[in-house]
């Protein structure tokens, strides 16, 4: 082996040994980097099919909030998501927690499907992703099926990222009952 082929050979198991010791990078979903645990959520103001017509995240601060991205209204998966939302309300309100939906949907989509599903918890308009792009829950056009759990205080407490419709507020509920109880 020549001494060249031994330097390549070399220098390729220090940079594989090199990888093994590198911190891992920050987590990152299909959308993108998540947030970190622990900080600050990042700040949102959105149009909205209810109230005064615009939602910040600041608005809530002093209840725990959960922040769920959703593709599309009117969509299967979506649909079952929101119905077991808006099923499991009352034990959110009990918990101090608000539910906001977000997703790429217009104002008036918004309203058609609140209307349509008897939702009354808030759904937002992120129609240019910024929202979903900061939570690393956007893909191209439309916002990834991602859950965000905020404190009291505004911190990120909480993601879920494989997120099943069918069972998922049950998920959320016992992660906020497993939070509210370590406070």
């Amino acid at each position: 082996m020549s001494l060249q082929a031994l330097t390549l050979s070399f220098l390729t198991l220090c940079f594989s040994l090199l990888s093994f010791l590198t911190p891992a990078p920050p987590a990152h979903a299909l959308g993108g980097p998540l947030p970190p645990l622990n900080q600050p959520a990042p700040e949102f103001t959105l149009p909205t099919n209810t109230g005064d017509g615009t939602i910040a995240l600041k608005d809530y601060r002093g209840k725990w909030v959960v922040v769920y991205f959703y593709p599309k209204d009117f969509t299967p998966g979506c649909t079952l998501e929101a119905r077991r939302f808006q099923a499991d309300l009352p034990k959110y309100l009990s918990r101090n927690t608000q539910i906001l939906g977000i997703s790429a949907d217009s104002v008036d989509s918004h309203a058609e499907f609140c209307d349509s599903e008897g939702l009354k918890f808030p759904l937002l308009a992120d129609e240019d992703g910024s929202v979903s792009k900061a939570y690393g829950s956007w893909l191209s056009f439309m916002s990834l099926r991602h859950t965000f759990i905020i404190d009291p205080d505004g911190l990120l407490k909480a993601t879920f990222t494989a997120v099943r419709p069918a069972i998922h507020s049950t998920e959320v509920l016992a992660k906020l009952d497993e939070l509210q109880g370590s406070n």
